[in-house]
């Protein structure tokens, strides 16, 4: 006789179906939030709306993203994440969906600057950092690190569809076509997304289960703690560092390359769909070098970290400059390679940062953090379009944010010897 065992069933932790609806929703968010990097030609030739006025309102965008994020922060302790992320998908589909009857540039202000802005603010990065803090023991950098691909590369690897829509069928076909996108991931959110383990009767994935049970936020009012962490986290100088850092990581990265990418390739001959090709491109290594982030801040000094990507990035802007052409040249496709790899790689380490300096806090001053990113973005989207407009190039801007990110780099490099003070 023969005995054989039964095969052991493997069950998958209920964090995985938590984070890869989140990461979904963050994909979607990231997506929507840069589609008007592709409407700034259409826009410019239908409407007779200058670069700059177009940027005000990509700025403005990019401005409530940002300073969105502590609240959002603060309004998923108090309300949970699901009602916050299905309610903000629901703004993003209609800022975006009505802006096809808009008429007037305060329109596009708005829709796409207050509407987009706000929604997808609530999607930021902060909930990624929000949803791996109470889902995840093990695994937490390397998640961090997917949900921030997943950030990063939605706002990429969308633009060649939206590129197409937007030069055949009309921008109206891409504004539509992101506002059905956001109402179909509200039902996957609803039905999957769940705010803390204990909800579904199990804990945070490598957590002991035999450990006292970290007790949800008290029901305190989402902005007074907001602002109360903000209070706390500037009076010690990391704060001021990563702060900064982080809004030269936006202004090299959403408010310049994402924005105006695309018309400065076209300024030099380039199809506008080729170009979003090559920012596709950029997304599609983002992944790789984001996820990678986030597996070498658990092994590797986030400081250190930090300074290599912000030394890298300065350089690599720095010679920009002097590969744009008609069509894709191979040195082109070799920046395009490597900027995609350092895209938000910056992110999994700034979160780690956080997180050992500000312990519960660090969520909410993470959000902050990222505030000044998209704050950076938001100078550097209608810095670099009044630049266009006035010397009829971006070569000065790509100058100026290469000298900025090796500033970023020194000041990463300082937090080491700041400590928390």
């Amino acid at each position: 006789m023969t005995l054989t065992t039964p095969a052991r069933r493997v069950r998958v932790h209920r964090a995985w179906f938590v984070a890869a609806v989140a990461f979904v929703a963050i994909l979607g968010a990231a997506g929507f939030r840069a589609t008007p990097g592709v409407l700034i030609n259409p826009l410019r030739e239908e409407f007779g709306w200058s670069t700059g006025t177009i940027s005000l309102a990509v700025s403005v965008n990019l401005v409530l993203y940002g300073l969105m994020a502590p609240f959002a922060a603060a309004l998923m302790d108090r309300f949970g994440m699901r009602r916050v992320v299905a309610l903000a998908l629901l703004l993003v589909a209609a800022g975006s969906g009505l802006t096809v009857w808009m008429t007037a540039s305060w329109h596009l202000l708005l829709l796409w600057g207050v509407f987009v802005g706000l929604g997808t603010g609530s999607m930021a990065l902060v909930f990624a950092a929000t949803l791996t803090d109470r889902w995840f023991v093990r695994h937490r950098g390397l998640v961090t690190g997917l949900l921030t691909a997943a950030g990063a590369t939605g706002q990429l690897v969308f633009l060649p569809v939206l590129a197409q829509l937007a030069q055949g069928p009309g921008w109206r076909v891409a504004s539509l076509t992101v506002a059905g996108s956001a109402l179909a991931v509200v039902p996957f959110v609803w039905w999957l997304l769940r705010d803390r383990p204990e909800e579904v009767g199990t804990t945070a994935l490598g957590a002991d289960p035999d450990a006292p049970r970290t007790p949800p936020a008290p029901a305190a009012n989402a902005a007074v703690r907001a602002l109360t962490v903000l209070r706390s986290a500037a009076r010690t100088r990391p704060f001021w560092y990563l702060a900064g850092g982080f809004a030269i990581c936006g202004a090299s990265t959403n408010g310049l390359v994402g924005t105006h990418f695309i018309p400065a390739a076209h300024d030099h001959g380039m199809a506008e769909p080729t170009a979003a090709g090559l920012l596709a491109v950029i997304g599609v290594f983002d992944i790789v070098g984001t996820v990678m982030s986030g597996w070498l801040s658990d092994r590797i000094d986030p400081r250190v970290l930090l300074g290599v990507y912000y030394a890298l990035r300065g350089l690599s802007l720095m010679v920009l400059p002097a590969l744009f052409a008609a069509t894709p040249e191979p040195s082109m496709l070799v920046f395009i390679v490597f900027y995609g790899l350092d895209w938000v790689a910056t992110v999994p380490p700034t979160v780690a940062l956080c997180r050992s300096l500000y312990g519960a806090d660090g969520p909410v001053v993470f959000g902050w953090v990222f505030a000044s990113h998209q704050v950076g973005a938001a100078v550097a989207a209608v810095g670099a379009g009044l630049a266009r407009d006035q010397l009829g190039h971006y070569d000065v801007a790509w100058y100026a944010a290469g000298a900025l990110c090796l500033l970023a780099a020194g000041m990463s490099v300082a937090i080491r010897h700041a400590g928390k003070r």
